[in-house]
């Protein structure tokens, strides 16, 4: 029996920052996913890592993207990305209604998401909207860390065989498959909530 629904951020209840990182790409000349990608290669100990488990403080990482960047060979500014990302993630008002339907019918809604500080009142509300909002730079451990999902479960009063987990990266969904969540991987925002009304027995 499903008691609980956990949603990622950015690219499934905000849009997607990949396509933010294609436009500064293309702003730049530089090839599609050169900033995924080096992301992915700088890894745990790279700035971006740091950055989302509150290891770098965001004033401090533009110049430390740039340098890192710089010495992998293509120096990117780092408050261009952040600027990037601010820009594709807005809310989707799907996933919004959804929320509420949702909590209308008794369940619990929760957040994790991989960030970073920003003071941004908007995000005051967003966090209104769920009962618990797990930020990775605020506990030190970000996904796909099968810590940070055991966390947020405890924070909502449920095991993990009782929750939903909607994430747009696959990598993501794998530690809280393995826990015994049911995943639904987002691509589009419209499948994914037709496979979670068919999961949840009801239209969200």
């Amino acid at each position: 029996m499903i008691s609980a629904v956990i949603f990622d951020l950015g690219g499934v209840v905000l849009g997607s920052p990949f396509g933010g990182f294609a436009r500064l790409e293309g702003h730049l000349g530089l090839p599609e996913g050169t900033i995924a990608d080096h992301i992915l290669s700088a890894g745990e100990d790279g700035a971006f890592f740091r950055l989302e488990r509150g290891d770098l403080a965001t004033a401090e990482f533009p110049a430390a993207f740039a340098a890192e960047t710089r010495a992998a060979g293509t120096e990117i500014d780092g408050a261009l990305v952040l600027d990037a990302i601010g820009e594709s993630t807005r809310p989707r008002r799907r996933m919004l209604e959804a929320v509420e339907a949702i909590e209308a019918r008794g369940l619990r809604v929760g957040v994790i998401t991989n960030n970073w500080r920003a003071d941004d009142a908007a995000w005051d509300g967003l966090r209104d909207r769920f009962d618990v909002f797990v930020e990775s730079h605020e506990v030190g451990l970000r996904k796909p860390d099968p810590r940070i999902y055991r966390l947020a479960c405890d924070r909502l009063g449920v095991e993990p065989f009782d929750c939903v987990f909607l994430d747009d990266i696959g990598s993501n969904l794998k530690p809280a498959r393995a826990m015994g969540m049911t995943t639904i991987k987002v691509d589009d925002p419209a499948d994914a909530l037709a496979e979670l009304s068919e999961v949840l027995g009801f239209e969200v």
